[in-house]
This record gives structure tokens, sequence and C-alpha cells, in this order.
């Protein structure tokens, strides 16, 4: 079976984590979520048909090609809810 899969979100899934850990931001589920979808918006799509199998082959290899430009749009991404979070402190 084939998949269309975008795989400049599996990306930045796998990048957002880590990157919240290193700076000082709300990283409850919503904020997460905000920051993703900031990102996203920022980035282009990279779109594939693959089998299921091959979808840590294809990752590997966006990873590498988009590095910069992901862990960017991700921080900047954080700047702009960590501003502007759409919770109240302590609602998280």
């Amino acid at each position: 079976m084939y998949y269309l899969k975008n795989y400049m979100e599996e990306v930045v899934d796998s990048k957002l984590n880590k990157l919240l850990d290193s700076i000082n931001i709300c990283n409850c589920d919503k904020c997460k979520l905000d920051i993703k979808a900031i990102a996203l918006n920022k980035l282009p799509p990279r779109y594939v048909v693959t089998e299921k199998g091959n979808l840590y082959s294809k990752l590997n290899e966006m990873e590498m090609q988009f590095e910069v430009d992901v862990e960017t749009a991700i921080i900047k991404a954080a700047m702009i809810v960590g501003k502007n979070p759409r919770h109240q402190v302590g609602e998280e």
C-alpha cells in the first residue's frame, strides 16, 4: 500500500522537542501544536508517495537537507508563541 506524506511534518516533529528543551518556553501540547503549525506554514511542503517501510529512510534524507531551515522556523515560531501563548499562565 502506498501513502502520500508531507515529510516536512515528520522532520519538524523529530526536532521540535529537542529544540524546545534548549529554550525557555512552555512546552504544553497546545503551545507545541501552535509552534508546529506556524513553523510548517513557513516551510515548503515536501510531499512524497512511499510505501510504509520507506518512511524512515526518506526522513533521514530530508532531515539532513533541511535541518537549518527547519530549526530556524521552529525557533521563530516558538518566539511568536512564547510572546503570545493562547492560554493563561498556569492553564497549561
